[in-house]
């Protein structure tokens, strides 16, 4: 009799065990959520950072479409980068202080995020006139630029440095975008799959490149 009960009440406790493990899991996941990475705004960024016309948004910032062109000679714009995560940054071939060190350092994503069609590179030209399309596309050539993943883009100076100043808040100067006018910034900028800011890093520092590594893991994760 007693091993017949046995028998008949193994469904019963294997449906209890079942039911409390996944009270627990589920107890744990309420009380720990994922973590996720902030959306940032212009009311979140340095005040100084951001033009005084858009000091006041708090939230749908976004990072405005361009036309440029990239290192072969293509125009590249934001449907490009439509629906892909991407670092940006801004740079320039003659420079030889950050340059060198945040190319080097966006060449590392590069390969990390190789074959992820997911994950792309963009490096906006801040002497546009000088990094001529020839220019750019050597400097890719000598720096183990994948075009396919990485584009290095060159044009009109005024839409670059509002890009710059107006979509990535990635200066500090303030400008007109004109001949005399110049930025020079360290910044890798993160941007995900609806163009909105998702966080800011020392291009120079290799620490702060393996944040933003690990970053891009836990963005990617938003999208499964």
């Amino acid at each position: 009799m007693e091993s017949n009960y046995f028998k008949k009440s193994i469904p019963t406790l294997l449906f209890l065990a079942l039911f409390s493990v996944l009270g627990i899991y589920w107890f744990y996941t309420l009380l720990s959520p994922q973590k996720s990475l902030p959306i940032y705004s212009p009311v979140d960024v340095n005040p100084r950072l951001v033009d005084a016309s858009l000091q006041h948004v708090k939230k749908n910032h976004k990072i405005a479409d361009f036309e440029l062109i990239n290192q072969k000679g293509q125009l590249i714009t934001g449907a490009n980068y439509a629906d892909k995560i991407y670092v940006a940054d801004f740079f320039f071939t003659r420079c030889g202080t950050i340059c060198p060190i945040m190319t080097s350092h966006m060449k590392r994503i590069q390969e990390v995020f190789l074959y992820d069609d997911e994950l792309l590179l963009l490096s906006h030209s801040v002497t546009p006139v000088m990094d001529s399309v020839p220019v750019l596309k050597l400097y890719a050539q000598n720096k183990g630029v994948v075009d396919s993943k990485w584009n290095l883009l060159t044009g009109e100076k005024k839409q670059i440095y509002e890009l710059a100043r107006k979509s990535y808040f990635a200066v500090l100067d303030e400008g007109d975008g004109g001949e005399q006018d110049f930025i020079h910034t360290e910044q890798f900028v993160l941007v995900d799959k609806q163009r909105r800011i998702r966080g800011y890093y020392d291009g120079t520092d290799l620490k702060d490149i393996d944040r933003l590594i690990s970053d891009i893991y836990l963005l990617k994760k938003e999208y499964e």
